[in-house]
């Protein structure tokens, strides 16, 4: 086991270097130049002077060949300097610390409110196939897996918040400074952020627990007379649940990557919505760094669901 997570780690590290290399080369296609799109209105009307600009490229080292700038940024990772951001002229770190908070509350309600009721779904669905149960449970997966999640976004912003003004349409409170405040607001971005991974969930759940029932232990269950909660609970969840933990990997980072959508369309201050500033504005450095911090959290709870394949079936043995 120590030797295959050692393997796993250094994989992942590959893994993220090259996601480095690629994020950082097509910033650089992007047409344009970030000192303009910083100084806006200064450049264009030609009240900076050149001198100037390049006195700012230079701070920024941008006047220093393509991959001399990657080496500069990869090396202050490991000195725990991730740069200065060109369009909010901060630390990088500070302005992904005082962000990913933010993200990861969102993320981890949503992870946890998808899984379980994609669960739950999906378990009622087979154990009840052929059912009113199964056949509401199947509606809602599929819809929430066709659903466009800024589109129900909108929906509920115009529903919930315009119309019925039971919830506020946009904003972020910390639970630490007011609770209440904090839980009404994240009601409607943590829905968008949960129901892809939930239908998708449900969806797996239930063909592999119709896979699980037919098993010949599973009748021979039924067959010594045990009751059904036993059988199911006991005996057909845990093996089920095994392609729903690697769906679990996956879903982690469509939650992530959703956050992208989501915190633009409720103006959440979190990562999310700081890439897509950082994009449009061209500011290198926060892109880099933010996109490697999203990945490294995926890389790392895809090998806990890969290291939790053992606890669910003994079977499985690494080497």
């Amino acid at each position: 086991m120590t030797a295959y997570i050692i393997r796993r780690l250094l994989q992942g590290i590959i893994i993220l270097v090259i996601m480095t290399v690629i994020v950082f080369f097509a910033m650089r296609l992007l047409p344009g130049d970030p000192l303009t799109i910083f100084i806006g209105a200064q450049a264009s009307s030609g009240t900076m002077s050149e001198t100037q600009l390049e006195s700012l490229r230079h701070e920024y080292g941008l006047d220093k060949p393509v991959i001399i700038q990657y080496f500069d940024w990869f090396g202050g990772i490991f000195r725990g300097n991730l740069g200065t951001s060109i369009y909010y002229h901060e630390d990088v770190g500070t302005l992904l610390g005082q962000r990913f908070p933010i993200t990861l509350h969102l993320g981890i309600l949503a992870f946890i409110i998808s899984n379980v009721f994609g669960i739950l779904l999906g378990l009622l669905a087979g154990i009840r196939r052929g059912t009113w149960i199964d056949s509401v449970s199947t509606t809602l997966a599929n819809i929430g897996i066709t659903i466009p999640v800024f589109w129900l976004g909108a929906l509920m912003i115009y529903l919930f918040g315009l119309k019925l003004h039971w919830l506020p349409i946009y904003g972020y409170t910390s639970p630490f400074t007011d609770f209440w405040q904090n839980t009404r607001e994240i009601i409607m971005p943590v829905t968008c952020l949960a129901i892809t991974g939930m239908a998708y969930t449900a969806r797996q759940m239930r063909s592999a627990m119709l896979e699980v029932i037919r098993q010949d232990y599973i009748r021979t269950a039924w067959s010594k007379g045990l009751r059904e909660r036993t059988i199911i609970m006991k005996h057909a969840l845990k093996n089920s649940l095994i392609p729903v933990i690697t769906l679990m990997g996956i879903g982690l980072g469509m939650v992530f990557g959703g956050a992208v959508l989501v915190e633009t369309v409720f103006a959440i201050p979190g990562i999310g919505r700081l890439l897509v500033t950082s994009v449009f504005a061209q500011d290198y450095v926060v892109v880099q760094s933010g996109t490697m911090l999203i990945a490294a959290l995926i890389i790392l709870c895809n090998l806990i669901v890969d290291i939790s394949y053992g606890w669910l079936d003994p079977r499985i043995r690494y080497s």
